[in-house]
């Protein structure tokens, strides 16, 4: 066998299988090339979702006639001066996008360099180079590629609905167009413009465009993040637990302006909120982040989706930090989303109507008087002992709090507060939980969780297997604030419990820790898995729905939820309340 070098179409084919996957890597390539151009408006048109049309149009800084030739060779670039991989300043630095992409189309490039009296335009079909002619053309570059794959016609055969590529091709220009704010976007297929973003210069530009492509609840919900270390920088916004997807596909990434799509960014969005978010939500975020080029190598893969830092550690620590700082820092607020969908289900016209007038005419009725002091006394909520409330409270002046002052009970479950312009209304479970298990981790950081011996000790019957997996953790579980022993095969005993839990349901929850540490496997430390560990101790210990409280019991609350981080949403990302603000009430009655 002989060995021979391939012929040069080939070998741009070759690599045009790692750059041009599809009509979107295309677009993110050309879109790119005009980013580094210095353009300031980029407008892309498809035909059949890319297939039979790209076309890139930018107002950069343009190619001569000499440039343009050496445009479409491959490995030929402007954007290495210094030939230093350790320090790239463009998104584009390979050189093989143009001549991958003429190998596999019918690829027309049409430039005009600022100061030059014509443009110039050269064609490559499948590979094959043509000649310079001059054309008719404003400053800047067009680039057309008609017909991609015609060349590799086994390649079409992987291509999906034009519908579907478009919509690849919308997501790779909103992820640049996030990136560079500063510069105008659009996207049309077919005459008709999908997306249309003007420039956003300035300080608020970032967000405003943030907005635009995230939608409005993104913008009113976000959560600025300013953080640095080591001369790394981060920036950005990212949204309040409550307003999350059932899926990571909202979580951007931008490193040195380019997007990237990385594992260590996941899970360290992750981390960050795994105290907010049960395992299948996932929170939206829009994260930045400067690098000294010698610290990142974006020289990882064709496509430059994939990054390697050369202390990785140092990343992800900054990212969960300021991630958890930004959350803490929100208090207890939750996203509007909340209140608007709450607002939804109640006006007329929606899918699910609303119950007969006479359902919220008789919210009123349903509310429970606020019972005495003497039916429940606050110690067996579990709450703080510096949260007490007088009665008194019950009429204090809803202003001087956020979340106002309890007027009533519905269903033993929901606390409706009064506000200085709405109202609140709150789970009191869900609430309840968030606060023991924000005091869990505290009690935690402090030393360990106190505990309560039992009067009489609970012997909870379970299979050997699950009574062994609890009674080889005892030690660990101690200091959580749980002390149990083996009660001979199948069974434990549990002698004391967290303090924080009042009276808890030991049964409940010792066969839930049970059946978790069957989930996490033998190995792993019960420290390393605490935010599931307390998350299922707060539950069991929380004050539950259909239980009947006082006003005081209300307002401690109350009371407490604004004095502590996170409150806004329980440990698994539901809301803990709605607000409804009167104006919004007004509406619903036709009074605005």
């Amino acid at each position: 066998m002989t060995i021979r070098l391939l012929p040069p179409t080939l070998v741009n084919r070759i690599a045009a299988g790692e750059v041009v996957e599809r009509p979107a890597s295309a677009v993110k390539e050309l879109v790119e090339n005009a980013i580094d151009a210095g353009a300031t408006r980029v407008d892309v048109t498809l035909g059949e979702g890319g297939q039979s049309l790209i076309a890139v149009v930018d107002d950069g800084c343009g190619m001569s006639c000499d440039d343009l030739e050496l445009a479409v060779e491959r490995h030929a670039t402007s954007k290495l001066p210094d030939d230093d991989l350790l320090r790239i300043g463009h998104l584009g630095f390979r050189g093989e996008a143009l001549p991958s992409i003429g190998s596999v189309s019918r690829l027309r490039i049409t430039s005009r360099p600022r100061g030059a009296a014509e443009a110039w335009s050269l064609s490559v079909e499948g590979g094959a180079k043509g000649r310079p002619e001059p054309a008719a053309h404003p400053f800047g570059t067009r680039v057309e590629v008609r017909d991609l794959f015609y060349a590799t016609p086994a390649r079409l055969k992987f291509l999906k609905a034009p519908r579907t590529e478009f919509g690849h091709a919308l997501d790779i220009v909103q992820r640049l167009a996030m990136a560079r704010p500063d510069i105008a976007f659009s996207l049309a297929d077919g005459g008709r413009v999908a997306l249309r973003l003007p420039a956003a210069p300035g300080a608020g530009g970032r967000l405003e465009r943030l907005a635009a492509v995230l939608g409005r609840d993104f913008a009113d919900n976000a959560l600025a993040i300013a953080a640095e270390r080591q001369g790394v920088r981060l920036s950005g916004f990212v949204g309040l637990p409550t307003l999350n997807r059932g899926t990571a596909a909202a979580q951007y990434v931008f490193v040195n302006g380019r997007p990237v799509r990385d594992r260590l960014f996941l899970g360290a969005v992750r981390a960050a909120y795994q105290d907010f978010l049960a395992a299948d939500r996932h929170p939206l975020v829009a994260l930045f982040l400067d690098v000294p080029p010698e610290e990142v190598d974006v020289n990882v893969h064709p496509a430059k989706a994939e990054v390697r830092f050369r202390d990785a550690g140092l990343v992800r620590g900054l990212i969960v930090g300021a991630l958890r700082h930004a959350l803490a820092d929100a208090g207890h607020r939750a996203a509007t989303t909340v209140s608007g969908a709450a607002l939804g289900a109640l006006r007329p016209g929606m899918r699910s109507p609303p119950r007969p007038a006479p359902g919220l005419l008789g919210l009123a009725a349903a509310a429970q008087a606020p019972a005495g002091l003497g039916e429940r006394s606050l110690p067996d909520l579990a709450l703080p002992p510096a949260a007490p409330v007088a009665e008194a409270d019950a009429g204090a002046p809803e202003g001087d709090y956020p979340l106002g002052v309890a007027r009533g009970q519905i269903h033993d479950t929901y606390i409706v507060a009064q506000t200085a312009d709405g109202i609140v209304i709150v789970d009191q479970h869900a609430a309840h939980e968030r606060l023991v298990y924000e005091r869990m981790k505290q009690a935690l950081a402090a030393g360990g969780v106190p505990r309560q011996g039992l009067l009489l000790p609970e012997v909870v019957e379970l299979d050997e297997a699950a009574a062994e997996r609890l009674t080889a953790r005892a030690g660990e579980l101690a200091t959580l604030g749980l002390l149990i022993e083996g009660f001979g095969p199948g069974a434990v005993v549990v002698r004391e419990v967290p303090a924080l839990l009042g009276a808890p349901d030991v049964r409940g929850l010792v066969r839930d820790l049970a059946d978790e540490l069957a989930e996490w496997g033998e190995a792993l430390a019960l420290t390393e898995r605490l935010a599931e560990v307390c998350g299922t101790m707060a539950c069991h210990g929380s004050v539950r729905a259909g239980r009947r409280l006082g006003a005081a019991e209300m307002n401690a609350l109350l009371r407490q939820m604004e004095a502590t981080p996170h409150s806004g949403q329980c440990n698994h990302g539901r809301p803990t309340y709605v607000e409804l603000r009167l104006a919004d009430i007004e509406k619903l009655f036709g009074r605005r």
